[in-house]
């Protein structure tokens, strides 16, 4: 690990281990194996190719066994194979006719990647990959906005300065700026979940031409269809040349993408409240801020999750642009990039943990954020020329702006200001006893809909 050249294998790699059982090499070859398994097995159980007889029982749990024993040992066998055909799929056929060498099975040796284009083994055996990836990574999304989502409750009624442009602006609470946070990651995550894993497994163009010139009268869509959906878990993609077209992992990296960028948003703005002291952090014993200022804590959590998200994304960003690229019926320039999807992956589940670490290490400083409303009584301008407009007094955005820009303002002076105007008793009643800690409008019950 130490001689790593990537730090997701180095510096990082305890926190992307299961990442490991996804992406790797050896998950890439334990798919391959499970996708060839399971076409020789569909193709014994269709009773219209009678050359590919019916499975016993025993021969059933034979080839069962051969995917559920396959280790990095096993992998190593089919690496081992490789260097002499130098072509990854065939060595797993050939590894597959190995392992059945001298059993019952051999005589369907030939059956084995039966009809198949390399592409037919790999496209099925990638989104395999990314299924099981999004099994480990949206459970830390759901961390993450589980979390964000329990703070926003509990600070729902913490009144908040907001700021647009860095300036001082209308109150909120910070309940309500994190569940809107909240929100923008659910409705992303749900379009990851929304989104098909599609496979295909129709030959060397996509059209079953070498399946029909041995058995014409199979369906063959259909049992490609039962195969993939059945079999996989996926969804067939009927309408492809020699490889399935990457169209759904194109929206399935840019959604990720998306929710990485809320998330960074997300952690700069945290960020921020840091550094206004809003947030304080608890200390780790044994921890060091600074190696020169021993005072120091710094917000290093969400520092390194926002780099992370960054390369998660630079990566998703090409993934999404050049896999639904291919010249004609098919080139390999697909074929180094998709071994990078966990890469992808490996940075944002990183950026994940490092935003959860730095969420369980916030504290509130609840009397900063009041010490700020106190002194931004200039606030109340808005409230106060809108309650003018309706009462029909003449200039009222002008007389406050006159008021207050630029001017230092207090309870005092916003009082006096109210007293002068020509309002109803309940109106002028209204603004006297409103704060800027009290000018929250519907901020809780944003919070409520979550």
């Amino acid at each position: 690990m130490i001689t790593a050249i990537s730090p997701i294998d180095g510096r990082y790699a305890s926190k992307v281990t299961e990442l490991t059982e996804c992406f790797s090499e050896y998950a890439l070859l334990r798919n391959r194996i499970k996708v060839e398994v399971l076409w020789l097995q569909a193709l014994c159980g269709a009773s219209d190719i009678p050359e590919c007889r019916a499975l016993s029982v025993a021969e059933e749990k034979a080839l069962n066994d051969i995917v559920a024993a396959f280790t990095p040992d096993e992998a190593m066998r089919v690496k081992e194979i490789e260097k002499v055909t130098n072509h990854d799929v065939k060595a797993v056929e050939y590894y597959l006719k190995e392992k059945i060498a001298g059993s019952s099975l051999e005589e369907l040796a030939e059956f084995i990647h039966f009809a198949c284009t390399s592409e037919d083994i790999n496209n099925l055996s990638h989104a395999l990959m990314l299924k099981d990836g999004l099994n480990a990574l949206l459970p830390l999304q759901r961390q993450i906005m589980d979390q964000i989502a329990a703070y926003a409750v509990e600070f729902k009624d913490i009144s908040m300065l907001a700021r647009t442009h860095g300036q001082t602006a209308s109150p909120t609470t910070l309940g309500k700026e994190l569940a809107v946070f909240v929100a923008r990651l659910r409705r992303q995550t749900e379009v990851v979940e929304s989104i098909a894993i599609l496979g295909k497994l129709n030959g060397a163009v996509g059209n079953f031409n070498a399946h029909l010139s041995a058995y014409p009268e199979v369906d063959w869509q259909e049992l490609s269809r039962r195969m993939i959906e059945d079999g996989l878990g996926l969804t067939q993609n009927c309408f492809t040349t020699q490889i399935e077209p990457h169209d759904y992992m194109a929206e399935m990296f840019d959604a990720l993408a998306r929710w990485n960028t809320i998330l960074t948003d997300f952690n700069r703005d945290v960020w921020t409240y840091i550094s206004m002291a809003y947030f304080g952090q608890k200390t780790v014993a044994g921890e060091v801020g600074s190696s020169t200022m021993p005072h120091k804590v710094n917000p290093i959590d969400f520092e390194n999750s926002e780099g992370n998200c960054g390369l998660a994304n630079a990566l998703f960003g090409h993934l999404s642009a050049k896999l639904p690229i291919s010249r004609l019926q098919r080139d390999l320039t697909d074929s180094t990039v998709l071994r990078n999807m966990g890469v992808g992956f490996g940075y944002s589940m990183i950026a994940y943990h490092s935003t959860l670490k730095g969420l369980g290490k916030l504290k509130l400083n609840e009397q900063n954020m009041a010490d700020d409303l106190d002194q931004a009584w200039e606030v109340l301008a808005e409230p106060i020329q809108t309650v003018m407009r309706k009462a029909g007094i003449d200039q009222p955005y002008e007389k406050l702006k006159a008021l207050t820009r630029g001017q230092a303002i207090n309870r005092e002076t916003i009082r006096a200001f109210v007293e002068g105007l020509d309002l109803s008793v309940e109106d002028k009643q209204r603004l006297l006893e409103l704060t800027p800690a009290g000018y929250t409008g519907m901020a809780r019950k944003v919070v409520e809909q979550l």
